[in-house]
């Protein structure tokens, strides 16, 4: 026990001495969560719209004003033609144009139906769509409003009251994105950090030549294993703290759930990270390698978490590569304890495939790493 304690001790110190390190550990994983919950974000905001009136009447003009109280546009022209309106789209000044045809309003009081004309710069496929959504929701409650109003019942005596739904939104009541991105960006942190510094600290070693120096001594592999990656658990715990601290104080994330219980499956996810830090330093030589190969499954892991994309809305395949992925089962558990308020029933199959997971990793790790005498 003491030999591990000594080299915990010097493990922490080494870390602490170099100077370069401590800003990429503490100062840079801080920074990146406070720039990260603010950028990345799926909402499409502020989008530039357009419009073509042939119209000109009470109707068409209610139904831009809708437009134009929303929050997500931002009406910006109303074309004379719809030649003028498409070179505007041509040059990127407008995304989306509304062209509302002539006798909007008699075809609507007169026939009961109308036609109406979006179109909709669709280079960004993703934002186009949501684009779309928003159009249909205003369309479709001025086509409500418009029936209300208009719709009588034979006698002509009573009109067709409307139907008001309320929504209520649970466990963001705000619908504010930060609040599903920030305890996964807070994820993506502690993985970063202890998978690159657990990657690079036994290659090290190597490069400097002490690795052989230690191998020849009579410290124990488990000893020397346990050693070296400890302070990366400590150093894990900490930014995860920092970050849940920051998430509170900064971007008031509620965290409703029990934190012994995200700090006790934080333990078991950083033993996986750390079992795959070490496995990948026992094959190679150089810091330089072991940072590609750790940025490569860093890569992979981070998109196929569903941190930035919905895992339903990948193909079968994928989905099943999924639940091999260690990052995918901290993003849930994190978002499910915080913003949910869960307990260890509802995350228990996380729990469990992350302890599995964790085993298989360090066994692994163990039994390729050569302590020669």
């Amino acid at each position: 026990m003491n030999t591990i304690l000594y080299i915990i001790q010097k493990e922490f110190k080494q870390i602490f001495r170099n100077k370069a390190m401590l800003p990429i550990i503490f100062v840079l994983p801080l920074i990146q969560l406070v720039i990260l919950s603010n950028a990345a974000t799926f909402e499409v905001k502020n989008v530039k719209f357009g419009y073509i009136d042939h119209d000109k009447t009470s109707f068409s003009r209610d139904l831009i004003e809708k437009f134009n109280a929303s929050k997500y546009f931002n009406v910006i022209s109303n074309f004379p033609s719809a030649k003028l309106a498409n070179a505007d789209m041509l040059e990127g000044y407008v995304d989306v144009v509304l062209e509302i045809p002539l006798h909007f309003e008699k075809n609507l009081l007169k026939e009961k139906k109308t036609g109406l004309s979006v179109k909709i710069n669709a280079i960004d496929g993703a934002a186009a769509g949501v684009e779309n959504v928003y159009v249909n929701q205003i369309i479709q409650k001025f086509n409500a409003n418009a029936r209300a109003e208009l719709v009588m019942t034979d006698s002509g005596k009573y009109k067709i009251q409307r139907i008001t739904t309320i929504p209520s939104f649970w466990y963001n009541e705000t619908l504010n994105y930060k609040t599903f991105m920030v305890p996964g960006i807070l994820v993506l942190l502690v993985t970063m950090i202890t998978l690159f510094l657990s990657g690079m600290n036994i290659v090290r070693e190597k490069e400097i030549g002490t690795l052989e120096q230690i191998n020849v001594t009579p410290i124990k592999k488990y000893q020397f294993i346990i050693g070296k990656l400890f302070p990366f658990l400590i150093l894990g715990l900490v930014l995860l703290t920092v970050g849940l601290i920051i998430a509170k104080l900064l971007f008031n994330i509620p965290i409703l759930g029990s934190i012994p219980l995200m700090y006790g499956y934080t333990i078991i996810y950083i033993l996986v990270i750390l079992g795959i830090g070490l496995f990948i330093s026992n094959f190679t030589d150089t810091q330089q390698q072991a940072m590609f190969i750790a940025w490569f499954f860093m890569v992979i892991f981070i998109l196929m978490s569903g941190l930035f994309t919905p895992i339903e809305s990948m193909p079968q395949w994928a989905q099943i590569l999924t639940e091999f992925n260690p990052v995918k089962y901290f993003v849930e558990v994190m978002r499910m304890v915080m913003l949910k308020g869960a307990g260890i029933t509802e995350i228990y199959p996380q729990i469990f495939k992350t302890i599995v997971y964790a085993l298989i990793m360090n066994v692994l790790a163990v039994w390729s790493y050569k302590k020669t005498t």
